[in-house]
C-alpha cells in the first residue's frame, strides 16, 4: 500500500505566495556541496584544459539536480526522511550510511576547518592555522547548537551572496569571447581528460549533502504532495547556481592558468591562483576571490554542522522505534551528541600529518554515497510506498542508472591502474 504524507494542505496559504519567495533549502544545500575540494577540482581542470569541459559542468548540475530532487520528492510524497526510506530497504542500508557519517565526521571536520583557516589565515596572518581551524569549528558548533533553522537558512544564503559576488565577479573582468564558451558546450574530452571529466561530472555540487536536504525542507515547513513543484523549482534554481559558480572557476583558471604551464593543486594551490590574480588586477581583487573561496569552504562547514547531526539524530530515534516524523531540533540529545562529536575528536586531525586507516576508510565510503544514492532513490521512487503520479519517471531511471554506471566505470578505470 502506497504512503501518502500526512498535511498535503498544510502550509496551502503559503503556496499563495510567490514560488521563488519559499526557495531556500535548495540553495543551502548547493552551498553546502561546493567546498574547497570542488573549487580545487574546477580550476584544475580550468587550468589543464581551459574552457572545452564546460559542458561537464551543467552535466554534473543536472546529475546532481535530479538526486536533490529525489530525496525532495520522496520526502514530501511519503512524509518519510530519506534515512526512514533506506531503513525499509533493509537496516544494513541506513545502517551503512549512519556507518558513513560517524566515520566522515571525523575527517570532515578537520579537513573543512583547515581549508576555511586556510584562507582565513591568507587574509589575517595572525594566527597558525591549526588556530583558525580551531576557531571555525567552534563557530560551527555554536551555529548548530543554538541557531534553528531559519537562522541558519538566512546566515547561508548571505555567505551564497558573498560567493556569487565575489567569485562570479571575478570571472566577469575575465570573461571570455561567446565563442570560447559555446564551443565549451559541444561534449568531448581532450586527449587525457578522461579522468577529470568523470571527476568533474561526479563532483559537481557534491552528493554527500544532499540527503540533509529533505530536513532543511521540513523544517521550512514544507508538508506534503503540493509543495513538490515548490521543491523542484528550488532545487533548480540551486544547481543553476552551482554550474554558474563551477563555470566562474574555470574561467579565472582559463585565463591565468591554461596555455601558461602553470597548475595547482591542493587548497594551498586556491590561495596561490588569488595571488596570482591580484597580480593584474591588485590587492582588492585577491582579497576578493579569498573571501569567496572561504565563503564556500565555510558554507560547507556549517552545513556538515547542521545536517550531520540530523542524519544521526534521526537514525537513533528509528533505533528507539520512536515517531521520526516528529521534527528534530538543535536540542535533541543525539543532534548535540553528534555536534560534539563533529567538532572535538576531529580537532585531533590537524595535529596529525598522517591519518592513516581512518582516513582510508572514509575516502573508501565517501567514494560509494553518489552511486549509493541513486541505487537507493531507484528503488524507493519506483516502489509501491509512493503512489504512481510520484513514481520516477523514464528520464529520472535513466539519469539515476547512468550514474550508478558511472561509478562503476570510475571503479573499474581505478582498479585497472593500481594494478597496471
Amino acid at each position: 500500500m502506497a504512503i501518502h504524507a500526512r498535511g498535503d494542505l498544510e502550509g496551502s496559504s503559503e503556496l499563495g505566495k510567490s514560488k521563488l519567495a519559499l526557495v531556500g533549502p535548495g540553495l543551502v544545500v548547493a552551498a553546502a556541496g561546493v567546498g574547497s575540494g570542488d573549487l580545487v577540482a574546477a580550476l584544475i581542470v580550468g587550468a589543464d584544459f581551459g574552457l572545452v569541459l564546460i559542458w561537464a559542468v551543467i552535466l554534473g548540475a543536472i546529475i546532481k539536480y535530479f538526486l536533490n530532487e529525489g530525496v525532495g520528492r520522496w520526502y514530501l510524497a511519503t512524509g518519510q526522511t530519506i534515512l526512514q526510506g533506506w531503513r525499509s530497504l533493509g537496516r544494513w542500508v541506513s545502517g551503512y550510511y549512519v556507518l558513513y557519517v560517524v566515520l566522515f565526521g571525523l575527517i570532515y571536520g578537520a579537513a573543512v576547518t583547515s581549508a576555511c583557516a586556510l584562507f582565513m589565515s591568507a587574509m589575517f596572518p595572525i594566527l597558525p592555522i591549526w588556530g583558525w581551524a580551531i576557531i571555525h569549528a567552534l563557530a560551527g558548533l555554536v551555529v548548530g547548537w543554538f541557531g534553528r533553522y531559519r537562522k541558519f537558512e538566512r546566515i547561508m544564503q548571505v555567505l551564497v551572496v558573498v560567493m556569487f559576488i565575489t567569485v562570479v565577479g571575478s570571472a566577469l573582468l575575465v570573461f571570455p569571447s561567446i565563442g570560447g564558451l559555446v564551443n565549451g558546450l559541444i561534449p568531448r574530452m581532450p586527449e587525457g581528460s578522461f579522468i577529470q571529466t568523470l571527476g568533474l561530472i561526479s563532483g559537481v555540487g557534491g552528493a554527500a549533502s544532499i540527503p540533509y536536504y529533505c530536513y532543511w525542507i521540513r523544517e521550512k515547513g514544507w508538508r506534503g504532495s503540493l509543495w513538490i513543484s515548490v521543491m523542484r523549482l528550488d532545487s533548480a534554481i540551486a544547481y543553476i547556481f552551482t554550474a554558474i559558480f563551477c563555470f566562474s572557476l574555470i574561467i579565472v583558471a582559463n585565463e591565468f592558468l591554461h596555455g601558461r604551464g602553470l597548475t595547482i593543486s591542493g587548497t594551498e594551490g586556491l590561495v596561490t591562483m588569488a595571488n596570482i590574480y591580484g597580480e593584474r588586477f591588485g590587492t582588492v581583487a585577491t582579497w576578493l576571490l579569498l573571501i569567496g573561496f572561504w565563503s564556500a569552504s565555510f558554507t560547507s562547514l556549517l552545513s556538515a554542522w547542521n545536517g550531520l547531526p540530523y542524519i544521526f539524530a534521526d537514525f537513533v530515534q528509528i533505533l528507539k522505534n520512536k515517531n521520526s516524523n516528529k521534527n528534530i531540533s538543535e536540542k535533541d540529545p543525539a543532534f548535540r551528541a553528534y555536534l560534539l562529536w563533529l567538532t572535538f575528536p576531529s580537532m585531533l586531525f590537524l595535529f596529525v600529518n598522517d591519518p592513516i586507516l581512518l582516513v582510508f576508510i572514509g575516502l573508501a565510503f565517501s567514494a560509494t554515497i553518489l552511486p549509493f544514492l541513486a541505487f537507493t532513490l531507484m528503488l524507493l521512487l519506483n516502489s509501491k510506498k509512493v503512489t504512481e503520479k510520484y513514481k520516477n519517471g523514464v528520464i529520472n531511471n535513466l539519469i539515476l542508472g547512468a550514474i550508478v554506471i558511472l561509478f562503476i566505470t570510475l571503479s573499474v578505470i581505478e582498479l585497472y591502474h593500481s594494478l597496471v
